[in-house]
């Protein structure tokens, strides 16, 4: 393997734990935020996801769909699409949930204790 791969690999594992500590440390107040956690979680999954796919050497769009992730993921290790069932729902939340809109605009506690569970998901599996 090219050894200059890994600090570029790292780098992304590195920003997707401190996606993961934000979301979880919003998610532990009072009223938190949902649409908050629910972006950190979902730029969690969607960083390791990229920094597994830069381990693999597989290049990867400019994108936040992590169904596409996951796809070009599959290329490597096939059973990535069954072993992360469910993480596209955290798609939307990496644009949608950053701006104004009626979808985004309450999203429960539970929706966002959710996300950051498929966001830790992702991080098990990877």
């Amino acid at each position: 393997m090219n050894d200059n791969r890994i600090p570029v690999v790292h780098a992304w594992f590195r920003k997707a734990e401190n996606d993961l500590i934000t979301a979880e440390h919003t998610l532990s107040m009072v009223n938190p935020p949902c649409d908050t956690i629910c972006f950190h979680a979902q730029q969690c999954a969607e960083k390791y996801l990229k920094g597994f796919l830069a381990f693999h050497a597989v290049e990867f769009p400019r994108t936040h769909d992590l169904e596409d992730l996951v796809s070009l993921g599959a290329s490597v290790d096939p059973s990535l699409p069954d072993a992360l069932t469910g993480v596209e729902l955290l798609s939307g939340y990496g644009v949608e949930a950053r701006y104004p809109s009626e979808v985004y605009y309450d999203i429960p506690r539970s929706d966002a204790e959710d996300a950051v569970v498929l966001a830790k998901k992702v991080r098990a599996e990877i």
